[in-house]
């Protein structure tokens, strides 16, 4: 299965109609489930068949516009299915700011209006679909020349990253791996090293299939535990990771082990970047200790590692990195820097009118 023919989604904008790849069953298989309304895009994302902040919110929004193509519903039916695709997955703020964002444009509806909430649902789920790859291309090119700009006297790189950030996270290209693809576009990729990222692998089922499937040169990988021996033995030059949420202070949500990861590149002298669009930012919480990290069944870990059956767990989905460990955010507007004293103003960031793509002094 090349990648090219592999999509996270598969959407058709004439009927509609929307098929989902699903992710558990990547790589050994590729098998697609059907979409046919609001509750089976909750149900795919619950149960993590799809993953990945952006693509959470293109399948919740696509989901609904097909709902809504196939039986038109009044306004405060249409505003009864937002409000249960946001118990989905609680910790990706990009479900949550495209919610708002609809249930925003639904109030210029009058509420028998069916056919013109299912029209704003609709515009508003396929303009999501086109700005995310967008959005995504332009992200991998501010990464890649962020990375550049720290090691101005080399030509390819070592680099590593943790879980699935790429086009089977995303409408295409990927966020942390969108830079990967960026670079190695550009022939600048010398090895990729790949945490597995447990319980779930996403690491080894989907980005290591990915890097297969491309031929990124040198992919290695590794158990999560392993990084810092890897970078002991290994000049990383970058870790770029994804996100499911960057607050106000830039400390970030991300998936499990991104914590881990971000303390041994501070003791090696790695640059760690966090890649996300600007969906993926929340203005609303004021630090890390405020967003809500979702904990996933106790059997999902205790049957990926063989555990006695009635062993007590603690599963979080998620774990915060704090912001004074990320080098950069990298968005598709540019790069947000900390300042000199080393805080973050994510806000100023957002409302400049232009990118900031200058490094760190």
């Amino acid at each position: 299965i090349k990648m090219s023919s592999l999509q996270s989604l598969i959407y058709d904008s004439t009927r509609p109609t929307l098929s989902v790849l699903d992710q558990r069953r990547v790589p050994h298989h590729k098998e697609y489930i059907e979409i046919s309304n609001s509750d089976d895009a909750h149900r795919v994302i619950k149960n993590m068949n799809i993953r990945g902040a952006p693509l959470i919110a293109l399948v919740a929004l696509l989901g609904l516009a097909v709902d809504l193509s196939a039986s038109p519903a009044p306004v405060s039916a249409v505003k009864a299915k937002v409000s249960h695709l946001r118990t989905s997955r609680p910790t990706a703020v990009n479900l949550f700011n495209a919610m708002d964002e609809l249930e925003a444009a639904l109030s210029g509806c009058g509420e028998e209006d069916a056919k013109t909430a299912t029209k704003v649902v609709k515009e508003m789920a396929e303009r999501y679909l086109a700005e995310d790859l967008a959005a995504n291309k332009s992200l991998g090119d501010h990464g890649a020349a962020a990375i550049r700009g720290v090691h101005p006297g080399l030509s390819s790189f070592n680099l590593a990253t943790i879980c699935n950030t790429g086009s089977l996270a995303t409408a295409g290209h990927g966020t942390a791996l969108g830079i990967i693809r960026s670079l190695h576009t550009a022939g600048e990729v010398a090895s990729v090293a790949i945490l597995e990222t447990r319980p779930y692998n996403q690491g080894a089922r989907l980005t290591a299939f990915e890097a297969v499937e491309e031929g990124w040169p040198n992919s290695t990988l590794i158990v999560d535990s392993a990084a810092p021996a890897y970078m002991d033995g290994t000049p990383v030059h970058a870790a770029v990771v994804g996100a499911d949420r960057v607050v106000a202070n830039g400390d970030t949500a991300n998936k499990i082990g991104t914590y881990h990861l971000a303390v041994h590149c501070r003791c090696h002298g790695v640059p760690f970047y966090v890649a996300c669009p600007t969906t993926t930012i929340d203005l609303n919480i004021a630090s890390g200790s405020g967003i809500h990290i979702e904990e996933r069944p106790a059997d999902e870990l205790r049957t990926a590692s063989g555990a006695p059956p009635t062993v007590g767990t603690w599963n979080p989905a998620f774990d915060v990195t704090p912001a004074s460990l990320i080098t950069g955010i990298v968005t598709e507007k540019g790069v947000i820097y900390p300042s000199p004293s080393g805080t973050f103003d994510v806000a100023a960031f957002l409302a400049s009118p232009s990118s900031s793509p200058a490094p760190a002094p």
